[in-house]
């Protein structure tokens, strides 16, 4: 992806960067149905190779289960804008998704991704955001402190809650978020689920959340 000067900057200074209309209407379509026929298949087991999460379903290892989930995490514009927060040499590290319940009054602390902090080679994990639904201020869009990937620290979770916007979009849109950011899922005050893909990447010599058979290196 040749991202543009103003889509460098939001990535430098604030930290994530959101890709509009990403996706074409039939790829959309055709995500959104695997995902809810997956949530369907595992049902009260969905997401128990990563983690369960009160107020959510959750679905884990999607790159080892049906070849569109695949064309997600090999998509070249996603790649080339990975690599520019992560340097040349990245890998997967996981492809899950997360949908918050209706009426879910969750909110997730501010963290880090894998509590990860910024190291002599700079910054090692990546996350992309594929909206399968559209990201609202009521029903749970992330929130995140731009610039906060530059503090490297992770947040304290006694401390005065600082400045914060939501990451909001329409259904096709993708969000590139350097992982490092502070941020946190919202509670969901709507009667519908709110539900995203989470393809997260990083660098080539840190671990990864889990071991896939798909193996991917840019």
């Amino acid at each position: 992806m040749a991202l543009s000067p103003e889509q460098i900057a939001q990535l430098q200074d604030n930290g994530f960067v959101i890709f509009r209309g990403f996706m074409e209407a039939t790829f959309l379509s055709e995500l959104q149905t695997a995902t809810e026929r997956q949530f369907e298949l595992e049902g009260d087991t969905a997401g128990a190779e990563f983690k369960q999460e009160d107020g959510c379903r959750r679905l884990a290892n999607l790159i080892d289960k049906g070849e569109l989930f695949q064309q997600v995490v090999v998509e070249r514009r996603v790649l080339d804008a990975i690599g520019f927060v992560l340097g040349e040499e990245f890998k997967l590290s996981s492809l899950n998704a997360r949908s918050v319940d209706p009426g879910a009054d969750v909110t997730q602390p501010l963290h880090a991704d894998m509590a990860a902090i910024a190291d002599e080679r700079g910054y090692w994990v990546c996350n992309v955001i594929w909206m399968l639904d559209d990201f609202t201020p009521d029903n749970g869009a992330p929130r995140i402190v731009p610039g906060s990937h530059k503090f490297r620290k992770l947040p304290d979770p006694n401390a005065a809650p600082p400045d914060e916007v939501l990451v909001t979009g329409q259904a096709g849109d993708i969000a590139v978020m350097n992982a490092h950011a502070w941020h946190g899922g919202m509670p969901n005050r709507t009667d519908k689920p709110r539900t995203a893909l989470h393809a997260f990447y990083a660098r080539n010599d840190k671990p990864q959340q889990q071991y896939q058979k798909q193996m991917l290196r840019a």
